[in-house]
């Protein structure tokens, strides 16, 4: 395991090298929170599919494709989806309105303050997808060194915070570029074939497994479409998401670079099911399906390949952490504290804002660690999550973009009887039950229509102003003086 161990170390010491660097470009607010706006196609595809492709999509997915076979692809083949979708129809318009988070953009809309409530269901959704998040490295650090899990949290926590802190974005940028790098060597190129040859080739998977593991639709009609309305509909709006949006340089950048990041996602939700229908065959009778990942890795894979497997399992973790780590920083600063102390939009210098912001990212991230040490189901935390978040914010974020006839009146009642209906309904059915959403989203939609057509349109002035920043015909707001390389 000394190789191993080696591939590993290396790989956390050069996460901690880049935050450093990082630190040396953020020098600025936009440099801090987006990369200054400045990403290009390349770097802008691989940081978006390393945030999107986290822990659940890697050692989750294989336990998926364990449990159900080619079917199991569907949850992370609907996360996929759900970037392809935000890239063609809007990350365009996202990237035009030159903001730094989700409330902002509800505020720019509804010329009001719907963006205050709307930043705390943010705050709890991007706090709990940290948290489950990090909880993962326990499972990663077990498997490499037998680690105490509260060790294991602590120790994959502090690197995240450590480097995420030193350099905002372009740290988070850098490092999730390499995470991309390490997942499609690590996955794609040689867990996947070599789970594959291990197993006896297609042919003999086939011979061995029921039939139903090569259905399509084999994990169940209801199942995928629960998977379509939380985690497609998810990406379309979470503030980790839309935040990576905000770094790419031009409206075509946002677009086509999202689209080729999407397509990514398709492939490696295929090659997870894949990965996990051959641990099916060669461990028919593991306790866990999500021991898969961690069993197959640990006793099939040579010196050296395990390591990079395993780095490749971290980077998963950590591109998916880090992303919710500085989308929640954010949000609590900007959209929280900011309002709390009436300081509104700030009127500091560079220095201080970027301080601010550093300050927020190391107390969210040692409020996350913390969370995580204490919770144990991490698919419970994340169904809250998720749940908040679609039941609560789909409905007038997409409604703003959509509707022209959406109030802050209309939109204020949707978070509200969305996100309490979502509340309610976990508690009356259960936390993994499907109908908190179902019907939270629909109560969510009902409220959001009846409110708006009963209250005074959107005053036409912020209409208007509206449609010129969504054209990009309306200069960004500065609360910071433009760095003279911008």
């Amino acid at each position: 395991m000394a190789v191993d161990y080696t591939v590993i170390v290396v790989y956390l010491a050069g996460m901690l090298a880049m935050g450093w660097w990082g630190m040396r470009r953020a020098k600025s607010k936009s440099e801090f929170l987006v990369a200054g706006r400045r990403l290009g196609p390349a770097m802008y595809s691989g940081t978006m599919a390393a945030i999107v492709l986290g822990g659940a999509s890697t050692i989750g997915g294989v336990g998926l494709g364990y449990q159900y076979g080619l079917s199991g692809a569907w949850m992370v083949f609907t996360i996929g989806l759900g970037l392809l979708a935000l890239s063609v129809f809007f990350s365009a318009r996202i990237a035009r309105l030159k903001v730094y988070t989700v409330s902002e953009m509800l505020d720019l809309r509804y010329g009001g303050r719907a963006g205050v409530i709307s930043g705390v269901v943010m705050w709890a959704y991007t706090l709990m997808l940290a948290v489950t998040s990090t909880i993962a490295y326990a499972t990663i650090f077990d498997v490499l060194f037998d680690m105490n899990r509260t060790l294991a949290i602590i120790l994959g926590g502090s690197i995240v915070v450590a480097y995420s802190t030193l350099g905002g974005m372009w740290s988070i940028t850098l490092t999730d570029m390499v995470q991309f790098v390490v997942k499609t060597i690590g996955v794609l190129l040689l867990l996947l074939p070599i789970a594959v040859v291990k197993a006896g080739g297609f042919s003999e998977m086939k011979a061995k497994l029921p039939t139903s593991y090569f259905d399509p639709l084999g994990i169940g009609g209801e199942t995928i479409f629960t998977y379509v309305l939380i985690y497609t509909f998810g990406m379309l709006i979470g503030q980790d998401i839309w935040q990576r949006v905000f770094t790419a340089r031009s409206d075509t950048t946002a677009k086509w670079g999202g689209t080729v990041a999407g397509t990514y996602c398709l492939v490696y939700a295929l090659a997870g099911a894949v990965i996990g229908t051959a641990a099916k065959v060669l461990y028919p009778k593991l306790p866990s399906a999500d021991t898969a990942f961690a069993t197959i890795v640990k006793d099939e894979l040579p010196v050296g390949v395990r390591g990079l497997v395993l780095a490749a399992a971290l980077a998963a973790v950590m591109s998916t952490s880090s992303g919710a780590l500085i989308a929640c920083a954010t949000v609590a600063n900007n959209d929280i504290w900011s309002r709390l102390r009436g300081a509104g939009r700030s009127d500091g210098d560079d220095h201080d804002e970027v301080q601010g912001n550093r300050a927020f990212i190391l107390i969210m991230g040692i409020a996350v660690i913390c969370t995580a040490i204490a919770l144990n189901n991490v698919v419970e935390a994340l169904t809250v999550a998720y749940n908040l978040l679609v039941g609560g914010l789909l409905v007038p974020i997409l409604g703003g973009l959509l509707w022209k006839r959406g109030t802050a009146q209309g939109a204020l009642a949707a978070v509200a009887v969305g996100g309490l209906a979502v509340i309610g309904l976990m508690a009356t059915y259960g936390i993994l039950a499907n109908e908190p959403v179902y019907y939270g989203l629909l109560a969510s939609l009902a409220v959001y229509v009846i409110v708006s057509l009963a209250t005074p349109a959107t005053d036409a002035a912020v209409l208007a102003a509206w449609r010129e920043r969504l054209a990009g015909r309306s200069a960004e707001p500065l609360s910071e003086p433009v760095p003279a390389h911008q």
